[in-house]
């Protein structure tokens, strides 16, 4: 392929729903980490929010994600996603995702916060089925190239130019593509473009225990971070209060569905109350709150009483009613001993999604020219303190349909790419030292989620932020003299993100949404966003 129009970095719902709209007009890149399909999308169970059902309107879409969003949400981008979600979901009908149900009478299930039935949904594989047709649709356009095994490096702003491409005083506020290192041959390439989209996802990984895939490492918010883009509310990691509890399998979510259908929260036997339901003591709404509420009152629960998990139990529920609803997990769990139609499954809650992110507007547009970032690594105010369950599949169809759109009408805005530099390799030497990047792995995840996690505290997260800093200076020097790798490349970006995390939490003096602080439990009167301005 010839040198791009637009190039996108990351292959998943966002980037590849842009891709579409923009192939009809522009030659496009897609960058993806790894496989074409390893990233977030493909791990979604549940489904996506839409009103399509007659009892249903807009404004009860909007009020309940504004709930659960703690008042934190932008009204304006609450609107513009819910009342695009319709349409979103006809497009992908037309790219052939099967949906349960018919046209026109689609299968609508009911997730917690939720005041309605109305998330579409592929059983409870959804994410898996639409990123296959969104791959299928994208592999036959002859205007999209696909490069799996790429791992972004670094933004291109307007400091790689060549010396020649220079004139005047250069402002560094301008993208013009991005370094990446190809995995199958060790080398970095520089890839330049008129626009560049981020959809890179979130940043799971952080933490300890995550039901987001390995790639999941903040590498566009650090990105855009490092390039000169401001990050807002990055304290706001929501935490899906039912993972798998299994010694061998780390990160296998089970569906806010299985608690929309029925589903009940138990202690488990041999302590008090053992077998009993206990969400009724935290809120009214019971296994349907909030995923803040229900994984706060779980990890309550287990510290009160010293257990590793707490039971999801559906088992009262007809056998085939569970099984056709649930075929994925049911099989699942079936091969780990766990027969979901006879017994309780044991679970725990693990970081699930990164509300906060890079700042953008109603276009998807950054404060950097050329560059939009869409979907789970961008800010756009849908979510604000707490995302509603199944927006975020809805918010990656809106936005990067959005971006796309805003790029084709700005086109003639979008200068060609000047001359750059190519990467310096120059440097580079070899490590026996690797054993180094696991180890500061491994410590960065556990100390988030120590210090980090459901519930903090001041000197947690001074504890944190001091850790971050530490390592943050090792690694830089690391990163300074030794080859660069997939792996070197991820911890950099982790602890480029865990560090905008830990000074988002530190200045949010209450307790809000997803965010809970045991110094400040209360919740200021007016809710106001955390944003970060790069130096």
């Amino acid at each position: 392929m010839s040198q791009p129009d637009v190039l996108i970095i990351g292959s998943g719902a966002a980037g590849l729903t842009a891709a579409l709209v923009l192939a009809e007009r522009c030659k496009v890149l897609v960058l993806a980490k790894g496989a074409l399909d390893a990233g977030s999308t493909a791990w979604a169970q549940g489904g996506i929010a839409a009103v399509l059902d007659k009892g249903d309107t807009f404004e009860d879409h909007i009020r309940d994600t504004m709930i659960a969003g703690g008042g934190l949400n932008r009204r304006e981008t609450v609107e513009f996603v819910v009342e695009h979600a319709p349409e979103a979901i006809r497009r992908l009908i037309e790219i052939g995702v099967p949906f349960n149900g018919e046209e026109g009478a689609l299968h609508l299930t009911r997730e917690g916060g939720h005041s309605h039935r109305r998330i579409v949904h592929v059983d409870d594989a959804t994410g898996w089925a639409v990123q296959q047709a969104l791959i299928s649709a994208a592999r036959a356009h002859p205007n999209i190239t696909m490069r799996p095994e790429m791992v972004a490096v670094d933004l291109v702003t307007d400091r790689h130019m060549t010396d020649h491409a220079r004139t005047g005083e250069c402002n560094e506020r301008r993208v013009w593509g991005v370094y990446a290192l190809d995995n199958t041959t060790g080398k970095v390439e520089c890839f330049a473009a008129r626009a560049t989209i981020l959809a890179t996802g979130g940043a799971g990984r952080t933490y300890l225990f995550s039901t987001a895939p390995r790639g999941a490492t903040g590498d566009g918010i650090a990105m855009a971070w490092r390039a000169g883009c401001r990050v807002s509310n990055m304290e706001f990691m929501q935490f899906h209060p039912t993972c798998l509890y299994n010694l061998e399998v780390k990160n296998f979510l089970i569906t806010e569905a299985v608690r929309g259908e029925g589903g009940h929260l138990k202690l488990p036997p041999g302590v008090p109350g053992g077998g009993t339901r206990f969400m009724q003591q935290f809120d009214p709404r019971e296994e349907l709150a909030p995923r803040d509420v229900v994984a706060r009152a779980i990890d309550h629960e287990i510290k009160r009483l010293g257990l590793d998990y707490v039971h999801l139990d559906i088992s009262h529920k007809d056998p085939e009613f569970v099984r056709t609803h649930f075929p994925n997990i049911y099989e699942r769990l079936l091969g780990l001993g766990i027969d979901m139609t006879k017994e309780p499954i044991p679970v725990v809650p693990a970081q699930h999604y990164t509300c906060g992110g890079v700042l953008i507007d109603l276009a998807g547009r950054t404060d950097m020219a050329g560059l939009y970032a869409v979907g789970e690594c961008s800010e756009s105010g849908l979510h604000g303190a707490n995302r509603l369950a199944s927006n975020s599949l809805l918010e990656c169809f809106v936005f990067g349909d959005a971006a796309a759109h805003d790029i084709l009408a700005r086109w003639d805005e979008f200068a060609a790419p000047p001359p750059l530099r190519p990467w310096d390799s120059s440097r580079v030497t070899d490590s026996d030292e690797e054993v180094v990047i696991k180890q500061n792995w491994t410590e960065l995840r556990r100390f988030m989620w120590n210090y980090v996690g459901i519930v903090r505290t001041n000197k947690r997260l001074e504890r944190a932020a001091h850790r971050i800093k530490l390592l943050k200076n090792e690694v830089n020097e690391y990163y300074g003299h030794f080859r660069v790798t997939a792996d070197l490349i991820e911890l950099r970006n982790l602890l480029q993100t865990a560090e905008l995390i830990v000074k988002s939490a530190r200045a949010r003096r209450e307790s809000r949404g997803l965010h809970f602080n045991q110094d400040y439990p209360r919740t200021h009167p007016a809710a106001r966003d955390t944003i970060l301005v790069p130096h």
